[in-house]
């Protein structure tokens, strides 16, 4: 499965609209140009000028007039907020996001008090796991009292390893722990077949957030290598170890990583989804990776009816298969201690909660450790997601939200059926089968139709640490559970209280959970233009992912396959290359830049994001308005309060260790060039502030990329 989101909130996950994309706190780098920058901008469209009102959806106190529109529009548009809200001790980066994350989590905070004070929940109802839950997640009186009791058993496991047998069957422990160890195994669907389930296979193994903390030499490297063996080193202590131990034991899992991570892809080519799918039959796999001991795994697994394995890299698994024989067992062990008590700190003694924090903050730059309260509600929604979802819904939807959202979703689809047909650059047949493509886009929003039934999951009192296990195993088996069964087209991706929307290219389908349905995406009260500014962009950014570099890859039906002429084919590259390029040259922190190959496919589903939401509001305002003034909101046209809206949505202050972290890691780019990117290509933005040629947000005409 392709998923794509928009915003993503953690590091190193999947690509989408997340909120990965979080801006320095200084100004964009401006684009290159020689002519100097226009201070004659005019703030206010006068054609069809109508009566200025006040306005609901965007503060106009937040814009520094100080700076122009046409130079600068991350500054302009949000400086004065930017100057107001440094970022917190607690956080890496802050944002509008996080005022709604933080409203958002208000409520939830509310339903799981509500729930863990209630003893008397019905046993086995999702109130009674949910509260539960969360009640252990937070007691941590009682978590100092466990200690590590409740470790001992899979830490005895571990160390009654005795060959390698012992350890494959580690490996299947592992894998149902989810403690990311060697490699990745799971079931989603056949990239090739969409109508079938399939099992894939994939490198993994590592514990930095990406393959170049390991092995590239830059100070920041070395300092962030440093910081894991110190923190290495403490975990063993801390688990009985003596000091000259734990150094080597420390060693040992930072060499052992090294190899792996020599041996995996780098992010960029992890995106060619060709090149990372490689199916052969199980037998064929166990002969080129024997020391997996695929023919036993599998059956432990539940998975012993599999005959076919797609390998997403076959090179590591290679690479891994020889070194679960070469390097010694003990070694092996010691990695896997390691990474099943990372796995679970957050579960463990304040000692192993206050050590992972210290090595996190050398990542992120964060201060202070977030609230215990935030770390356990997040834990949840994380372990419980639809479970808590449901009591979630119940009390913050409303549906009247999704019946706007439903309208607006089918006025931007409308939008890019027209830009279709309207493509100079692609042929009739390419088009027919992007029409194709974009009918059948299936779309969900606010929560699951079908919720997923926890009944198997036993959550108690007794322990938070067995309750984040069985929750793990739980998922585990509720993923390996679908092979040879029926596509499941009513899965969700994320919870419903996530602020965030992702479009999945298997399934051809946009999703949006009730989270993300609220200012500063979307506000019942604001005009359309801020609507379509926030709501309506993303709509569109998800919608073009379908289309972006590797989502038009697939078809109709979700299938890997080339429905692309040639002719077209190079055309829609040149354009992309050439979005590429700009955005190579942006440069967030010195000597630190954008990686244009790794965040193609955001960037591009920005420009068609918001081209696609422009198009909708001027269909919109035409159908409200007609040919009569339109009215303006704050002294701002409607257009201005689209591209308003826009950046309202990126405004983001970031620590230089975050930025570098993101530019490494995220598919998705730093804040500041979300929002001033797309709109340096945007004649509709230049014409709605007045911008002259020489303005630094102008780009010249051939200079200009355009694809959807």
């Amino acid at each position: 499965m392709l998923s794509h989101r928009f915003f993503l909130l953690t590091l190193g996950t999947a690509a989408g609209l997340a909120l990965g994309g979080c801006a320095s706190s200084t100004p964009a780098t401006a684009p290159a140009t020689t002519a100097a920058s226009t201070t004659e901008t005019t703030t206010t469209a006068t054609a069809s000028a109508g009566p200025i009102l006040p306005g609901v959806g965007l503060d106009p106190n937040n814009v520094d007039k100080s700076v122009s529109p046409c130079d600068d529009f991350f500054q302009y548009a949000s400086g004065t907020w930017l100057k107001n809200n440094p970022v917190p001790a607690a956080e890496s980066r802050w944002s509008s996001w996080n005022g709604l994350i933080n409203q958002n989590e208000a409520v939830m905070r509310q339903i799981l008090e509500t729930s863990a004070a209630n003893t008397s929940a019905q046993k086995g109802s999702n109130l009674q796991k949910v509260g539960d839950f969360y009640a252990t997640a937070m007691d941590s009186m009682a978590i100092e009292k466990a200690g590590l009791k409740y470790l001992q058993p899979e830490l005895a496991r571990i160390n009654a390893v005795k060959d390698l047998k012992g350890l494959q069957s580690e490996l299947v422990r592992a894998q149902r722990m989810q403690t990311r160890s060697v490699f990745g195994l799971g079931v989603n669907q056949d990239r090739k077949k969409s109508t079938e389930y399939a099992l894939y296979l994939s490198q993994g193994g590592l514990t930095l957030p990406d393959r170049d903390y390991y092995l590239k030499d830059d100070a920041r490297s070395k300092t962030i290598r440093s910081a894991y063996t110190t923190y290495l080193t403490n975990m063993f202590k801390m688990l009985g170890d003596k000091e000259a131990t734990a150094a080597k034991n420390a060693a040992t899992v930072l060499r052992i990583e090294t190899r792996l991570a020599k041996a995996s892809k780098d992010r960029v080519a992890l995106r060619d989804p060709y090149a990372n799918y490689n199916k052969m039959t199980v037998a064929e796999a166990n002969a080129q990776f024997p020391n997996l001991g695929l023919t036993t795994m599998l059956p432990a697994m539940g998975l012993g009816s599999a005959k076919e394995v797609i390998v997403g890299q076959p090179e590591f698994l290679k690479e891994a298969s020889a070194a679960l024989k070469q390097e010694p067992l003990s070694d092996w062990k010691t990695y896997l201690r390691a990474h099943l008590v990372n796995s679970v700190a957050s579960a463990l003694p304040k000692a192993f909660v206050d050590e992972s924090f210290r090595f996190q903050q050398v990542l992120t730059g964060a201060k202070q450790q977030q609230p215990r309260w935030k770390r356990m509600l997040r834990a949840t929604d994380g372990s419980l997601g639809e479970a808590f979802g449901q009591l979630y819904v119940d009390k913050a939807f409303k549906p009247e939200t999704k019946q706007k959202a439903m309208e607006m979703v089918q006025n931007i689809k409308e939008a890019m059926g027209e830009h279709i047909q309207n493509l100079e650059w692609m042929s009739p047949a390419t088009k027919t089968e992007a029409m194709k493509k974009l009918n059948a886009f299936t779309v969900k929003i606010g929560y699951p139709d079908k919720w997923k039934d926890y009944s198997a999951l036993n959550i108690s009192r007794e322990s938070y640490l067995k309750n984040m296990l069985a929750a793990r195993e739980w998922e585990f088996k509720d993923n390996v559970s679908r092979y040879g069964k029926p596509i499941d087209r009513s899965v969700w991706g994320m919870t419903p209280p996530t602020v965030n929307a992702y479009y999945n290219s298997s399934l051809n389908e946009i999703v949006f959970p009730a989270g993300i349905m609220q200012p500063p995406f979307f506000d019942p009260n604001a005009d359309d233009a801020v609507n379509y500014g926030g709501m309506g962009a993303v709509i569109g950014h998800e919608i073009t992912h379908g289309f972006d570099d590797r989502g038009r890859q697939s078809d109709a039906e979700g299938n890997l396959r080339d429905w692309w002429t040639k002719e077209d084919a190079a055309e829609f590259t040149k354009r992309a290359d050439m979005v590429g390029a700009q955005y190579s040259a942006f440069q967030p922190l010195d000597s630190v830049f954008v990686n244009g190959k790794l965040t193609m496919g955001e960037n591009l589903a920005d420009f068609g994001g918001l081209a696609l939401a422009y198009s909708a509001l001027q269909k919109q305002l035409q159908k409200q308005y007609g040919s009569n003034p339109r009215p303006q909101y704050d002294g701002f046209s409607p257009e201005q309060r689209f591209f308003l809206a826009w950046a309202q949505v990126w405004r983001t202050n970031a620590r230089p260790e975050y930025l570098r972290q993101q530019v490494l890691t995220d598919p998705h780019s730093p804040a500041q060039f979300r929002t001033n990117g797309p709109l340096m290509n945007m004649p509709e933005f230049f014409d709605a502030f007045g911008c002259k040629e020489q303005g630094k947000m102008v780009r010249k005409q051939n200079e200009r990329a355009r694809i959807w």
